[in-house]
């Protein structure tokens, strides 16, 4: 479970690092590295940072 965890979060990093650099610069980091929104693999790309964020909701509870 930490390894899931682990890789949850960095998702999650990569996801809001993308909005951070899509908001100041309009530039989209993972259709940057993997070749456009259209490109199977950003597709992926994003799909498993949306999972990895409703996954870190169940996180929520470990935190109180």
């Amino acid at each position: 479970m930490k390894g899931l965890n682990m890789v949850a979060l960095i998702l999650i990093i990569v996801g809001g690092l993308n909005w951070l650099l899509f908001g100041l610069f309009q530039w989209d980091l993972v259709g940057g590295i993997f070749g456009g929104m259209d490109s199977p693999v950003a597709r992926i790309v994003y799909v498993l940072v949306g999972i990895a964020a409703i996954y870190a909701l169940t996180l929520l509870k470990k935190v109180k």
